[in-house]
């Protein structure tokens, strides 16, 4: 019987636990960390590889994904839709700037229902979704890299230049939290409709579509498992728009690293056994990538072992 892919993840966990390297970090909260792993998920018969060794709030993850190719930055947005992951940013600044140690939950409310306040303190700066689709060149034109992918899978799917990526030098200090998933990386396979050896780029041809993804910095108790739901629920409605099949979703690791305040979590799921994945059906099909909504999305038959709390590290 084939391994449980979810064993790629408890392995890496393990790994970091047994033998990562002790450090410091940006946090001050310590790490054990790797450098260098790599995961590959099979999505090709509907599978959605949301974690099961814990409970993974998948429709926040792809709210997020959602949000992040709106090409918003503020979370305001976020809020409305009831996500507060990206808020401890922001109320950090706001305390630190005004002094006054605000609760989450009074900083939110007023970001809710100011829309001035919102502007001044609720905004990231030009994080992932400003990078997708309004990357600024040199000379002041903006490039919208999510529709030029799709376009590309559309008229030259043979291409390998089929990515987008976040990591923009010029405005990284301007960021609340610099890039982490920084390069998704298209692929297409099994290729139908055309001659291969000479009609590659026909644009009658379709196949199976795989989605590589290269992130920096993984922070694997909290990020990983969000990351991994939000990749694959991008691969599936990209796939969808290009008339393809999903593939694989190839996740690369640089940085990756478990928290010492993760342990804990870390060892009660190394004692879980994975569960099967669950199943991922886009009810309908959307005019274009800008017109998903969380509705969209039906998964069944996701039985997860209960849920752990982690403290974020920001």
């Amino acid at each position: 019987m084939p391994r449980h892919p979810e064993y790629q993840y408890l392995d890496i966990i393990e790994q970091l636990v047994e033998k990562g390297d002790r450090r410091i970090d940006r946090t001050k909260t310590g790490t054990l960390s790797m450098f260098g792993a790599m995961m590959r998920f099979d999505l090709s018969d509907g599978s959605f590889p949301v974690y099961t060794t814990k409970r993974v709030f998948w429709k926040i993850a792809v709210k997020e994904m959602l949000w992040f190719l709106t090409g918003q930055t503020n979370i305001q947005s976020l809020l409305r839709e009831n996500v507060r992951i990206w808020t401890d940013w922001p109320l950090d600044k706001y305390r630190s700037a005004t002094g006054e140690q605000i609760s989450q939950e009074k900083f939110e409310a007023r970001i809710l229902a100011d829309d001035e306040f919102a502007l001044q303190w609720g905004d990231l700066g030009p994080v992932y979704g400003k990078q997708w689709r309004r990357w600024l060149d040199a000379n002041g034109q903006e490039h919208d890299q999510i529709a030029t992918v799709i376009q590309t899978l559309k008229t030259n799917p043979a291409s390998r230049r089929m990515l987008f990526h976040a990591w923009n030098v010029a405005e990284l200090d301007q960021m609340a939290l610099h890039p982490c998933h920084m390069t998704y990386q298209f692929h297409v396979s099994e290729m139908e409709g055309a001659d291969k050896s000479t009609n590659l780029d026909a644009p009658t041809v379709r196949g199976k579509l795989s989605l590589l993804v290269s992130q920096r910095s993984c922070d694997v108790g909290l990020g990983n498992p969000f990351n991994i739901a939000q990749q694959a629920a991008l691969l599936h409605m990209v796939a969808q728009q290009v008339d393809m099949t999903p593939g694989e979703l190839i996740w690369v690791g640089g940085d990756v690293h478990l928290y010492l305040n993760h342990l804990d979590y870390a060892r009660t799921i190394l004692g879980r056994e994975p569960r099967p994945f669950p199943k991922l059906r886009i009810a309908r099909r959307p005019a274009s990538i800008d017109d998903y909504k969380i509705e969209d999305f039906v998964v069944t038959g996701y039985d997860p072992h209960p849920a752990i709390d982690a403290p974020v590290a920001i």
